[in-house]
């Protein structure tokens, strides 16, 4: 773990920006959680991690509304997340912004219009004020000032990434919520998108919810881990805490051979 994020994010009384309280999703015969609860705290990375299966998208989808729970309550910023989809859906507060796997970028839509959209759908703003405002974004996640004319086709892995993310970032959200944001990239380029991750919550003061699968993006830049196993939230704490944790998944993930390599990696550095 980063000796930034460690030092500066450890307050445990910090006020939650998620409550997750009694969450149970069912697919038919196909439980996934249950019984679940999760607390995240304002301006932490928290990373989400867990098995095929356990869940990780489906929670993320659940707390931002986009899946309704079988059963459970879910409060945002202190309220409950019926009211802040509302005012969401609404225009009225947007607080959260979401970046899915591979940026999830409309195709037919250069990323300065993937931008505008964002921005548009909420609010009745002229293309003269939404010009500069996306290409603000596109600056603000390291992109180049070409790219805001190129279609997602036209565009690397990372920095699809990227374009997704200042799409995140376009209403200027408190709370982003991330799923696999370094799938699929080279090393050089997750880790260009760990440090801008951290660098972005670190000056905007942003919370961070992060389902990941990555241990170097956990070493780099979590505050906290949450591990997803048995239908529930197995455990929850600093990464060198849950790496300890004794169960079989949890010490195949961290003290494997793979988990072992990263592990030495940043405890060399």
């Amino acid at each position: 773990m980063s000796t930034s994020a460690s030092q500066i994010h450890t307050d445990s009384d910090r006020e939650n920006v998620i409550e997750v309280r009694g969450l149970v999703n069912r697919f038919g015969e196909n439980l996934v959680h249950d019984d679940l609860d999760l607390d995240v705290r304002r301006g932490e990375i928290l990373g989400v991690v867990g098995g095929s299966g356990t869940g990780k998208s489906v929670l993320l989808r659940s707390i931002v509304g986009l899946l309704k729970p079988t059963a459970g309550d879910i409060s945002l910023f202190g309220q409950p997340q019926a009211q802040v989809l509302a005012e969401y859906e609404q225009g009225k507060n947007i607080r959260y912004g979401v970046m899915f796997q591979d940026g999830a970028l409309f195709s037919s839509l250069t990323v300065r219009e993937n931008i505008k959209l964002a921005i548009s759908e909420h609010f009745d703003i002229s293309d003269d004020l939404l010009h500069p405002l996306s290409c603000m974004k596109i600056s603000l996640v390291g992109l180049p000032a070409h790219s805001a004319t190129l279609y997602p086709s036209s565009l690397s892995g990372g920095m699809r990434k990227r374009a997704g993310l200042a799409r995140a970032l376009a209403m200027e959200p408190e709370l982003l919520f991330l799923d696999e944001p370094t799938a699929g990239l080279d090393p050089v380029s997750a880790d260009g998108i760990d440090q801008l991750l951290r660098t972005l919550r670190d000056t905007l003061g942003l919370t961070v919810f992060l389902v990941t699968h990555d241990l170097d993006t956990l070493h780099a830049i979590c505050d906290r881990i949450a591990v997803l196993a048995e239908h529930k939230v197995l455990t929850v704490g600093p990464l060198d805490e849950v790496a300890q944790y004794d169960h079989p998944w949890v010490q195949e993930y961290f003290s494997g051979p793979r988990g072992r390599i990263v592990t030495s990696q940043y405890t060399d550095a």
